[in-house]
């Protein structure tokens, strides 16, 4: 019997899922005009589950190659011949299970890349007449490191050099994380791990600024929403009244992935089945009395960063409006992360969840604070 997940990949098999086929066609669209791009999203927003459905529905139209380096430990970034060895080691087991020969499979690790020179090469030869999509997930967790960040420079210049027909590299590259292409810098430099050249601009001109944008909304409208809850009713045929409840579920979450099945799934395991609007607002109670990892990343930034935290407090807690400016340190994080959207050219917070667990978060902080004076 499928269940709702909220913890890493879903598939159709084993969980209750959205239909997000629409995206995957939009993706691909980026993908069949040869795209290099990041899927940039805050934590828990389903970019691990797009990968893999993507991965599985044009597998008959590409290569598809989907790994990630999280988890690899500190030796496979010391030196580039460490890096290398692992990246082709990542790519010769993920192709085991695609439609590619064994011998080719094999073919892509070899002991005589040691270097980001001769791994230039050997990506060459190795996509030279076949279109090969890589996508690496959790791209942020390894980026501040000076030897990925050699790597992500070497795949714009290959990419540069296919434009004018000088080279052969993957068909397209899709990054997954946090962090965009061009934030990866900062974060990297933020961190420590990067020194910008006396020449080059410390925020925007990123030596890898080749991304194309990437502006597929990844939150799930009610319609979408009423497609996993349908998946749901044809299985326990209770009576479900989805449109009404997809709404609700929206209503609180705006749509954010882990939050509308966070939802689903306390209803399903925890409020006796109780899919009612009053079912999904004791569900919507749980989850702001429980410790979970979206919140402690929530905090965690909070924390972390002065302006972000300003920002945020001004417009829940004062009330204040702040105009909704691309290119404000402040309102790009938040808008990476996923806290805030945009309303009527002003910044609001991304949904109802967000509103009252960062309300108690501000709350409890200010008593703190008059507590200790």
């Amino acid at each position: 019997m499928r269940k709702f997940n909220v913890t890493g990949l879903c598939v159709p098999e084993e969980d209750y899922m959205v239909d997000i086929s629409d995206k995957v066609t939009k993706i691909k669209d980026m993908i069949d005009s040869r795209c290099y791009f990041t899927i940039n999203r805050g934590r828990q927003y389903g970019k691990t589950t797009t990968l893999a459905m993507l991965e599985r529905e044009l597998r008959d139209d590409y290569l598809m190659i989907l790994i990630s380096f999280e988890g690899l430990g500190d030796e496979s970034f010391a030196a580039p011949a460490a890096f290398c060895a692992a990246l082709m080691e990542l790519i010769r087991r993920a192709l085991q299970f695609t439609s590619a020969d064994e011998k080719y499979s094999n073919a892509w690790f070899t002991p005589d890349v040691k270097d980001f020179m001769s791994l230039n090469r050997h990506i060459t030869k190795m996509c030279e007449g076949r279109k090969i999509v890589l996508m690496i997930d959790e791209v942020d967790k390894v980026s501040n490191n000076a030897v990925f960040l050699h790597f992500l420079s070497m795949l714009r210049e290959k990419f540069l050099a296919r434009k004018r027909n000088v080279d052969y590299t993957f068909h397209s590259v899709i990054l997954a994380g946090v962090y965009d292409i061009r934030n990866i810098k900062l974060k990297m430099i933020s961190e420590g791990a990067h020194t910008p050249e006396v020449m080059e601009n410390k925020i925007y001109n990123s030596p890898w600024n080749i991304a194309a944008s990437f502006e597929i909304d990844m939150s799930f409208c009610p319609a979408e929403i009423a497609t996993m809850l349908a998946e749901y009713e044809a299985d326990h045929a209770i009576g479900l009244d989805i449109p009404a409840l997809a709404n609700e579920i929206y209503s609180y979450s705006g749509g954010y992935p882990y939050l509308v099945s966070k939802i689903c799934k306390h209803i399903d395991e925890k409020l006796n089945k109780d899919w009612t609007p009053h079912g999904v607002q004791d569900a919507v109670n749980i989850i702001l009395r429980e410790r979970n990892t979206l919140f402690d990343d929530l905090f965690k930034n909070l924390e972390n960063n002065k302006s972000l935290y300003d920002l945020i407090y001004e417009v829940l807690v004062l009330g204040k409006k702040r105009t909704y400016a691309i290119g404000s340190p402040a309102v790009d994080i938040a808008d990476m992360y996923g806290i805030i959207k945009e309303t009527d050219s002003s910044v609001a917070i991304a949904n109802r969840i967000f509103e009252l667990v960062i309300c108690d978060y501000f709350i409890a902080k200010d008593e703190e604070r008059r507590g200790g004076t």
